[in-house]
């Protein structure tokens, strides 16, 4: 239904501007109508997705398995971003653009915090991630809308960040769910001590997702919190605060379900830790993680 009305707004968009008579070359230099930028705003939404066309994201994340979740995460969240970049900046005059940032801005802000409350309370831990990534996507998009050289750049980062660390974070409840049939975050605990290979993984993925430092997530926030700062600081505490709830809900999972005492819920359950196949793509995942992070830290101190 969601990609339905989205596609409309898509197609209604090149009605009008097909309507206009307007050539492909034509499109770096002329500047739409405002109606127009509501209908690719919308699609694009939908498709972030960014507060209120998010509802589809976390029933989408529960229903799907854990490879279909891993490529509406790593990718496909991601072409809302990247339709915004280089469709909707490009497309019109940066008076319309103005003309909308505050609608924008307080949608964006709107996903932080509800995204980072609603992670707060899930036990589902699949919805966890699925909230999770509705907040960070809202931050990614503060960053576009920002209009600020360090925000876009932030935001693009940002969100290649979100799709190695929210695919590896699916991975590894896949993992999890084959081994428990549960994704309950109360079926957990003390997997620190059974299961170290994951937990290891689990830890520092969340970490990632949350923007430690020496991660790839710690960069692209500081540059949009620095977009924020300079184009928009009269919400920068809100901005704070909702980074802040969803650092609390990943560090209250972590707590849940790596340390205490061990416990089986279910008589199929397995202790079994990762195999082969399983730590080579969490590796993998892992390599470039910490690359980009530390690639990020160092060309920005040798830029400086």
């Amino acid at each position: 239904m969601f990609t339905v009305y989205g596609s409309v707004a898509v197609l209604l968009f090149l009605v009008n501007l097909y309507g206009a008579a307007l050539s492909y070359l034509d499109l770096d230099y002329v500047g739409l109508d405002k109606n127009m930028w509501i209908l690719l705003f919308v699609a694009f939404c939908v498709k972030a997705p960014l507060f209120p066309f998010h509802v589809w994201l976390p029933f989408a994340h529960v229903e799907a398995s854990t490879g279909a979740s891993i490529i509406l995460a790593a990718i496909m969240l991601k072409l809302g971003g990247y339709g915004i970049i280089k469709f909707m900046l490009p497309l019109f005059f940066f008076e319309t653009h103005l003309f909308f940032k505050p609608f924008a801005v307080f949608l964006c802000l709107i996903s932080i915090v509800y995204g980072g409350y609603c992670s707060l309370r899930q036990l589902d831990l699949k919805r966890q991630v699925a909230f999770s990534s509705i907040a960070h996507m809202g931050f990614a998009l503060l960053g576009i809308f920002s209009f600020t050289e360090v925000g876009i750049k932030g935001s693009i980062y940002l969100m290649i960040s979100h799709g190695l660390t929210s695919s590896a974070l699916f991975f590894l409840i896949g993992v999890l769910s084959d081994r428990f049939h549960t994704r309950s975050v109360l079926a957990f605990s003390g997997l620190f001590t059974v299961m170290p290979s994951f937990s290891f993984f689990l830890l520092v993925f969340s970490l990632a997702n949350i923007g430690f430092p020496g991660t790839s997530g710690f960069l692209p926030e500081f540059f949009v919190l620095i977009a924020v700062l300079k184009s928009i600081p009269s919400i920068l505490l809100f901005v704070l605060f909702g980074m802040f709830v969803l650092t609390a809900s990943s560090l209250l999972v972590i707590l849940r379900v790596l340390f205490g005492h061990a416990k089986i819920f279910f008589v199929r359950s397995s202790w079994i830790d990762l195999l082969f196949h399983e730590f080579f793509v969490l590796a993998v995942l892992l390599f470039w993680v910490i690359h980009l992070g530390l690639f990020d830290f160092f060309s920005v101190n040798i830029h400086h």
